[in-house]
Order: C-alpha cells, then sequence, then structure tokens
C-alpha cells in the first residue's frame, strides 16, 4: 500500500489523460461513420476495452477522413 502512495502523484495524471482520451475517440466514433479501417462496433470495442494505446490507434490507423 505504501508503494502506491509513492507513485500516486505520477498515477492520477495517467489516469485523467487516459479517460480524456477514451471519452475524445469514443465521441469521435459514435458521430462518425467513416473508418479506413474496421466498422464502429469494432472500434467502440477497441477504444474501450485497450487502454490508451486504443484510442491512440483509432485517431491514427482508424479515423477516416471527415
Amino acid at each position: 500500500m505504501k508503494d502506491m502512495m509513492t507513485y500516486l502523484p505520477f498515477l492520477i495524471p495517467v489516469a485523467i489523460i487516459e479517460l480524456a482520451l477514451a471519452v475524445t475517440a469514443l465521441i469521435h466514433v459514435l458521430r462518425h461513420k467513416n473508418y479506413r479501417f474496421g466498422n464502429r462496433i469494432f472500434w467502440v470495442i477497441i477504444v474501450l476495452v485497450v487502454e490508451i494505446i486504443g484510442p491512440i490507434l483509432y485517431f491514427t490507423i482508424g479515423k477516416g477522413d471527415d
């Protein structure tokens, strides 16, 4: 427990950034219909299950032209 308290100042900002990135990616997935790869259900699952990497993958390889 003491080790976790040592890393807490680092973990809180990382968790906030991850949550903001996931929410932003999820909103974008739900509002748009065009994807370079996959479909809406695929990207919702990737964004929600794969934590920080999922939203990054969506914005780099999945997001279609607006």
